[in-house]
This record gives C-alpha cells, structure tokens and sequence, in this order.
C-alpha cells in the first residue's frame, strides 16, 4: 500500500491581517492536500500573527525584527541589531526545522526567514499580494524559486520568468456567501428593511474612516441607512463612547469582525481601505465598493490596489484627505443609482480569482518534487 508523502513546509511573515489570513489560507490547503504535513510559521515577535496562527491550529516562533520608521525616530537605532539577530534566529529555525520548501507571504519576518532559506538552497515561493512590489520583496524574488502575483504586469518588479497570476488566498467561508443574508441580518442584530452600509479599517483600524463616521453617522441613520461599523483596536474605546453619547439607533460598532462573510452577506454598500486582503476578499463579494486607500503605506499601494479595480469600472475611489465630509454623499450617491451599483458588483465579481489557494499549492507542490 502506497502512503502519501508528507512534507516540512515554513510560512514566514505576517504584521496585519492582510499577510496573515493568506498565510493561514495556504496552510490549510496545503494541509488537506497533504495531511500529514508538519507546517512551522514564523512571525514578528508582538505582531497579531503570534495570536491569530495559534488560535488557527498551528504552531509559529517569533523574531525580534521590526520595520524602519520613516520619520525620524529613536527606535530606528535598534533596527540594525534586530535585523541582525533574527537573521541569526531565522538561520537557526530553518536548520532545525529542515524544511521542503519555504513561503514568504510578506511583512517584517519574510525577509530574514526567506534569506536564509535561500542561503542553503532550500526552494522558496514568494506571494505578493499587493499590487506595487515592496522592497524586501523585490530583493527576495531575485533568488527565489517563484513569485505568486495578485495582479497582472508585475514584470516591472519581478523577472517574469518566475511570476504566476495565481490571486490572493482568502478564507474559504467568503467564497460562497449565497442564501446568508438573513443570517448575517440576525447576527448582527439587523433592521431587515434598512440598507445597510458596511465600514471597514482594517484590523488595527483607520483614523480617517473613523472621523467621517463620527461626522456622518447621525445623518447616515436620518437618511434611512443603518451601519455596521469596525472601528479597529486602536480606535474602539473612543468611537464606543461617541456613539453612546450620540443615541443613535442604527449604528453598530464592534472592534473587530470575525464573521467577515456574514458582515459581506449583510452589507448593501461597502466602504474600506485597499489592503490586498480587503480588495480580493472584496471582488470575490462582488458588491458595490468606496475605496478609501491609506496614505500611510509604502510606495502609495493601497491606491495602486484600488486603481486597478477602479480603472475597469469596478469600485469607486474617496481619497483619504477628502473622507470627512464627502463620505454621505458618496453613499448617497451609490446607493440611489441602482444601475451603477449593480454595474460595480457585476465588475468586481469579473476581476475575482476564486481559485487563488489552490493555484499557489499547485506551485509549491512542484517546488517539493
């Protein structure tokens, strides 16, 4: 009887969840297709990867690196010794974990992970999933084996003899939101006769979404909408006791939204930030977006992300410096010209990559043979 190879796969990276639900995605997949695999991640020691992988079922190990501030800054001053000690724990980690084959899917614990993986031959794949390369990946796509792309023309960043259109892994509960409407309605306590607008920051939370919130929200719920609104960690404490104090009805706040594809199933018109994450969960939805892109990223590339859709008349961009006090016309806009938006949903769903999970497993597979 012939048994299943079995293979030591190492995923590296993480710092938002953008890096880290693709990160898991990969490793659930590669999981069903090869169960008994042992699969190791390795994250940034205080970043939301040393809760998020854990309580996903697998075991991860941190290092001390940390990003460069781009102002000036006395932390700046530890980064060389960080960098310099998590190259040495990475070269450790890899060579005792012996791995088949290593992924990079981005943030601050890729690049030493995947540099010493490619200093002892050991294949690696890097997933970028923006759509402008990152410095740290463009050094690491010199030596690596593949480049899994989110978008097409990445040649200017990449060699192209590497690079595969694959799309961005995301969780597999968003892939079929059909018939959960009115359990998504239910679950978040829902007016089942009320449009409902869907707000999103991202993880850690967006500065700029959460003022024109508190700007438009009593003129949002005047004007019929009801809002399901995830401020973020940083932000919640603040927005709890704005809204408290407000008396409003219709608007509903959490700290964070678990349940993405319920809060997709509810949502009539959604306005986020363009991480990747966001814009490939966000095509597969297929609803009518307002992107509003953080200014406070490297290279710009959250509008990168958002252009690309909105180039082919598939979302609408509100720059960040325009949010406060241009959100409600925006919504109001969208929201009574049902041609435009039924338009924008059918163009999303058109650019979106379902199959993007198995298509990067497919490449890592051959990087195991």
């Amino acid at each position: 009887m012939s048994t299943q190879p079995t293979y030591r796969i190492l995923i590296s990276g993480g710092g938002t969840g953008g890096h880290i639900y693709p990160a898991i995605a990969i490793a659930n997949a590669w999981k069903e297709r090869h169960p008994g695999s042992e699969i190791l991640f390795v994250g940034a020691q205080g970043k939301m990867e040393m809760q998020k992988v854990p309580e996903a079922g697998y075991p991860i190990k941190g290092l001390p690196v940390a990003g460069l501030k781009r102002s000036l800054s006395l932390a700046n001053l530890s980064f060389p010794i960080k960098l310099l000690k998590s190259l040495k724990m990475a070269s450790q980690i890899v060579k005792d974990f012996q791995p088949d084959a290593v992924v990079g899917v981005g943030g601050y614990a890729s690049g030493p992970v995947l540099f010493a993986a490619q200093r002892k031959g050991i294949p690696t794949l890097v997933q970028e999933q923006n759509s402008y390369a990152g410095l740290t990946n463009k050094l690491l796509a010199k030596r690596a084996n593949t480049i899994c792309v989110a978008y097409p023309e990445m040649e200017q960043f990449f060699p192209s003899e590497k690079i595969h259109l694959t799309g961005n892994p995301v969780r597999k509960d968003i892939l079929d939101l059909k018939d959960k409407k009115d359990k998504a309605l239910e679950h978040f306590g829902l007016n089942t006769e009320k449009p409902v607008i869907l707000i999103l920051g991202g993880s850690l939370g967006a500065r700029t979404l959460n003022q024109a919130m508190l700007q438009d929200m009593a003129i949002l719920e005047k004007d019929g909408y009801q809002v399901l609104w995830q401020s973020g960690k940083f932000y919640f404490k603040e927005m709890s006791e704005k809204l408290a104090e407000s008396g409003l009805k219709h608007i509903h706040l959490r700290e964070f939204i678990r349940e993405m594809d319920l809060a997709y199933a509810a949502a009539d018109l959604i306005v986020s930030r363009a991480g990747a994450l966001s814009v490939s969960e966000l095509s597969l939805v297929g609803k009518p977006v307002i992107f509003i892109p953080s200014p406070n990223v490297a290279e710009d590339h959250q509008t990168k992300n958002a252009m690309a859709f909105v180039n082919r008349q598939a979302a609408v961009l509100l720059k960040d410096s325009e949010a406060v006090g241009r959100l409600r016309e925006m919504v109001n806009d969208l929201m009574k010209d049902e041609s435009r938006s039924t338009q924008l949903g059918q163009n999303m769903r058109a650019l979106a990559k379902p199959e993007a999970t198995e298509s990067i497993i497919n490449e890592l597979e051959k990087l195991v043979r």
